[in-house]
């Protein structure tokens, strides 16, 4: 069956699209965020997990907004979240040294040690599955999904001023 000119033109585009798809399975069936917080020593969800992870990749301590916006939820979600982490011991408010009207979020040493657990779950798992590649070709892997990742970002965030 003769292709159209649309397919034509998205033709390498169209032939990415399966392995993100195939990446993507790896990943599951590697059970690879499983065998990370399995890793972290504590039992945490995903999504309680990425904060966690998105403190630990901070500089210091974050407000509730600024974890929203890099997770990419809404606020209340974060904040039920920080909750359960507080309550658990495993992230503490603190005060705002710039404005003490707000409340930032930290890591506790417990949290601290659950996430770098988990990290090293990932590091692991990612370690032993690329261990014959080259140090070049890792570079060149970061380097190109580092591409993909901004681009991608860019373009969403374009196609969404234009609908909202």
């Amino acid at each position: 069956m003769p292709s159209s000119p649309l397919e034509d033109q998205f033709a390498d585009v169209m032939a990415v699209l399966p392995r993100i798809s195939r990446l993507g399975s790896s990943l599951n069936r590697g059970e690879l965020v499983e065998r990370a917080l399995r890793a972290s020593g504590v039992s945490l969800d995903r999504p309680s997990m990425t904060v966690l992870m998105s403190l630990r990749m901070a500089d210091g301590p974050l407000r509730i907004g600024e974890i929203a916006r890099r997770m990419e939820v809404a606020g209340p979600h974060v904040t039920r979240l920080v909750h359960e982490l507080e309550r658990r011991g495993l992230a503490k408010r603190v005060a705002d040294p710039d404005d003490r009207r707000a409340r930032l979020v930290e890591l506790t040493p417990a949290g601290a040690d659950a996430a770098t657990g988990y990290m090293h779950g990932i590091f692991g798992w990612f370690g032993e599955a690329l261990a014959d590649w080259s140090a070049d070709d890792l570079r060149t892997l970061g380097a190109l999904l580092s591409r993909l990742i901004d681009d991608l970002s860019a373009h969403a965030a374009r196609t969404d001023d234009r609908t909202g």
